[in-house]
């Protein structure tokens, strides 16, 4: 084992017997959201498990509603007599890297504040509303699998997994018409485009785009709130994003908007290839792992994580660098609850840590709580944010 695997050993132990330190903490969570020390994290949950009751301090009871929500709330563990924890952590090997957030905030149960609710949130869904040029209505929940519609010369379906699909079936494109995707609070969509390019849309979101490019020079739509781009390469018909102050240009690549109107700043972040981001009279030509950040019309370009930024699109939260409250932003959206801050409720703070947005909202308020800088109350679908 190398130095730095060395230390690694060194911080998990000490977060095992409760003696890491608030630096030692954030140093460890460094480490675990880096997918380079994975496997080794995965060993070490795996002996910390067989380590002897004593050491532990855990009973069979605790130990077995520790995997359990590492694998998740279906799964049905009874303690036995018998040591079954290195087989039940071999079931699990594939999983509990999945889990790994839940877990180091879980197994530490002598500090949790215990949180008040009233009853339990769900997360949100693959959902959303589909509103065609004539204007009709379509819940892509409530179609059945196979053709929705067809419009100037194309064919829109819903597949299997509830992917929208536009496909050309005529090279008559007819008169040029605009439809419209729609995800409320609570719901996410997946989109593919007829020139191939595949969208994703985040909660309380909202895509324009033309049923055919066919005829067009451009290739353009128009986005509200927070969209992932997969974009087909076409040298000769430039991708165009419109949002409310600012408008990207891409001819193939991958990248992320979020331009919510309750967000103070609109960020770009580029995944893959090339883009040029222009608003007002200003205009920048961003590179993989880069970030533009629009504010009063004023852009900033820094170098980021690209993981934090499109965890949503993998269905997971990861807390990094964002504060404390776009973070409660983000749960708003997706458990399409309100947030309500009383009078002693933090201004601001930073955390580490991520989970599945799977997860029911207990899970995920109960890790920013692990901080001891915050305690949440859920009533209905409204959370007091208290000290």
């Amino acid at each position: 084992m190398n130095k730095t695997n060395h230390r690694l050993r060194e911080l998990f132990n000490h977060y095992a017997d409760k003696t890491a330190s608030g630096e030692e903490k954030q140093e460890l969570w460094d480490y675990i959201n880096d997918p380079v020390f994975s496997n080794e994290i995965d060993v070490l949950i795996g002996q910390d498990y067989e380590r002897p009751h004593q050491e532990k301090g855990m009973n069979d009871q605790q130990r077995a509603a520790v995997l359990k929500n590492v694998l998740g709330t279906g799964t049905s563990i009874k303690p036995a007599s018998t040591p079954l924890w290195p087989r039940l952590i071999a079931a699990a090997s594939i999983l509990i890297i999945i889990g790994i957030g839940l877990y180091f905030y879980k197994t530490d149960e002598q500090n949790r504040q215990e949180t008040a609710y009233r009853q339990d949130v769900s997360p949100g869904k693959n959902k959303a509303t589909l509103t065609l040029a004539n204007g009709e209505k379509i819940s892509i929940t409530d179609v059945n699998t196979g053709n929705i519609a067809s419009q100037s010369g194309v064919q829109i379906s819903k597949s299997p997994d509830g992917q929208i699909i536009y496909e050309i079936n005529s090279k008559n494109s007819g008169k040029l018409q605009f439809n419209t995707l729609t995800t409320a609070r609570g719901e996410q969509a997946r989109l593919r485009l007829p020139d191939g390019s595949v969208v994703y849309l985040n909660a309380a979101s909202s895509l324009k785009y033309p049923t055919s490019f066919a005829s067009l020079k451009q290739r353009s739509v128009e986005l509200s709130g927070e969209g992932y781009f997969e974009i087909s390469k076409d040298k000769m018909h430039p991708f165009i994003v419109r949002s409310a102050r600012q408008e990207v240009e891409v001819l193939g690549t991958h990248f992320n908007i979020n331009a919510y109107s309750d967000e103070r700043a609109l960020k770009t972040t580029l995944l893959e290839g090339s883009i040029r981001l222009t608003s007002m009279d200003r205009s920048e030509i961003l590179k993989p792992n880069e970030q533009a950040i629009l504010i009063n019309n004023q852009i900033t370009v820094n170098e980021v994580d690209p993981d934090e930024t499109v965890a949503w699109k993998n269905n997971e939260f990861l807390f990094k660098n964002d504060d404390f409250k776009a973070n409660m932003r983000k749960i708003a959206r997706w458990y399409d609850v309100d947030v309500i801050y009383e009078a002693n409720a933090p201004e601001n703070f930073r955390f580490g840590g991520f989970l599945s947005r799977s997860r029911n909202l207990s899970a995920v308020l109960r890790l920013m709580e692990k901080t001891g800088a915050v305690h949440f109350r859920v009533e209905g679908r409204k959370i007091y944010v208290s000290k």
